[in-house]
This record gives C-alpha cells, structure tokens and sequence, in this order.
C-alpha cells in the first residue's frame, strides 16, 4: 500500500497554541523511545480534524489500553468509515483509541467492510470487501 517502514507512529491529538508555535505531544505509549534521538529531525504530517469513527463494527474486540495487542487480527472483517486521506492515496479510518486503519481504494466519508490484510502495533492494512451506500 505505500506506506513507509519508517513510519514509527499513526494517531491522532489535540494541536496546542504556545505562544508563535502550535505544540502537538506524542504520548510515549505510542512510540518506542529507543527509536526516537534527541536533535534529529523527523517527518509529521497534520491531517483535518478527525470526524467520529463508525460505531458499526463487526467482530473487532475493543481495545481498552493502548499497552495491549492490536484491536484487529489479520483475516477480521471489520466496518469502518473513512476519515482521512493517506500520502499515498489510501484511505484511514480509526477502530478504538488511538489506532489506525489504512483501507486501500476508499474516499474520505466511505463506509465499507474492509479485511484486514496486516495488523501491527499502533496501524491495521486492509482491503475493501464490501461498500456501504453513504446513507446508512
């Protein structure tokens, strides 16, 4: 799908005004510190305000910390609504706190039954196994 191996982490926060700069923490359950180094320079993206998830999951388990494993196994087929657009084209849609989903061949506002191809730590790949009509 695109997306880097370098990508160290996908979530979403509150952007802060401190003084002439806007502040966005990274809380440090969502990365491993080891990787992060003091003085060198790293990529962030910033995204639209995230609008609310799908409340229709099929058989994702809900993820109550972010310490725990992934909210979706791979081969699960979960609903999702599309909230992002990823670098590379792809749709994101978030399933609990703090994790991502990048569904492949999704527009912004999609709700669609996606498979889960790869399930890692902090983000989820999937396909699209079904389209929902946008009204229901």
């Amino acid at each position: 799908m695109g997306i880097s191996d370098n990508l160290l982490t996908l979530f979403s926060g509150q952007v802060e005004k401190h003084g002439d700069s806007y502040v966005v923490e990274i809380p440090k359950r969502e990365l491993d510190v080891g990787d992060i180094r003091k003085g060198d320079v790293y990529r962030v993206g910033v995204y639209g305000p995230a609008r609310k998830a799908s409340k229709n999951r099929t058989t994702a388990p809900q993820q109550t910390s972010q310490s725990e494993n992934p909210p979706v196994e791979e081969g699960e087929v979960i609903d999702v609504e599309i909230e992002n657009m990823g670098d590379q084209g792809d749709g994101i849609a978030r399933v609990g706190p703090g994790y991502v989903v990048i569904v492949s061949g999704t527009d912004v506002g999609e709700r669609v039954a996606a498979k889960i191809t790869e399930a890692r730590e902090n983000v989820a790949f999937a396909d699209v196994v079904k389209h929902y009509d946008r009204r229901q």
